[in-house]
């Protein structure tokens, strides 16, 4: 898809890998103004990583542009892992980057799981976030999980009928219990084909208009057992969030500015709980598009992305 409404491609100006606890390495780097405002980029799945297309949502002469792959994500190492990989470790994790690059304040952008994250980090440390740009808003609740595994066949039954006609029929009642045990299975033959048929659902499911592309992306092998594993691991474990949820905890970053940014049509993140969240948030801002799905990538999404990065230019 065009993509001119992006900022220019840039490479990285500093990369470096970061040692975490249970014996994680984190991928990190920096691209844009070393002296510019500190901005961080927080991937989707969990276990999606991070890529070059996504320093283009920046203005590369203001912000210094940070981004890293989450546990078990991308290029951090090892690749795939579910020990010591929780919600709260990613945060600590986050907390970890901070320092080692000596920033005082983020502002955290984040999209589906992303947001989650962005949320959960920002509740914990709201001293440290100057703002959030959330987009297709992902809570983390059961309802959220259902739909994903369950709901979504309501529009997409096609996609969700490969999906769920990966696995035997009679473990079909049990769609996430059965692709975890295929997913952690130590045989690649195994779970890398687990990995492609829940990443090639998921890709499927999230644009508005069918992209080849974005399906092409999913189904890489790398990409695939990140996403898949680490995202099956959370669903399993309630995302590893408190019993009363992200939103019983909005009170915490009630000073803290924010831009929702909202696909009507999202099919992996309904729009019920960017809504929800906006309303419980008395700074956040909803803006709903019309014309598309999950994907940042969708014109009218990525549009509204880069507008709202724009509006927190001398907002602190």
């Amino acid at each position: 898809m065009p993509r001119g409404d992006l900022f220019p491609e840039i490479g990285p100006y500093e990369t470096g890998y970061l040692p975490l606890s249970g014996g994680h390495v984190m991928y990190w780097e920096q691209a844009g103004n070393p002296n510019g405002r500190p901005v961080l980029f927080l991937h989707g799945g969990p276990g999606a990583g991070a890529g070059a297309v996504h320093r283009r949502f920046f203005d590369p002469h203001y912000w210094r542009i940070v981004i890293f792959d989450q546990r078990g994500a991308g290029r951090s190492r090892p690749l795939g892992s579910l020990e010591h990989n929780t919600t709260p470790d990613l945060v600590r994790d986050i907390e970890v980057l901070r320092r080692h690059l000596a920033v005082d304040q983020f502002l955290l952008f984040g999209g589906s799981w992303g947001s989650t994250l962005a949320l959960a980090y920002a509740q914990a440390h709201p001293d440290r976030v100057s703002g959030c740009v959330l987009r297709g808003v992902f809570l983390g609740r059961q309802q959220e999980v259902g739909w994903f595994l369950d709901g979504i066949r309501m529009v997409f039954p096609e996609a969700h009928a490969a999906f769920a006609g990966f696995l035997p029929e009679t473990e079909r009642g049990d769609l996430l219990g059965a692709y975890l045990r295929r997913l952690t299975d130590p045989d690649p033959a195994i779970h890398l084909a687990a990995a492609r048929a829940w990443s090639i659902f998921e890709g499927t499911c999230s644009t508005l208009l069918p992209s080849p592309e974005t399906v092409s992306g999913f189904s890489q092998d790398r990409t695939a057992l990140g996403l898949a594993r680490i995202e099956a691991h959370y669903f399993a474990n309630g995302l590893f969030l408190p019993s009363e949820g992200l939103l019983g905890h909005v009170d915490r970053i009630a000073q803290v500015p924010a831009e929702i940014v909202q696909g009507r049509y999202d099919m992996i993140c309904p729009a019920t709980s960017a809504y929800e969240l906006a309303c419980a948030w008395r700074n956040a801002r909803l803006t709903m598009v019309a014309d598309a799905g999950h994907s940042a990538l969708e014109p009218g999404i990525r549009r509204a992305l880069i507008a709202a990065v724009e509006r927190f230019r001398g907002v602190r």
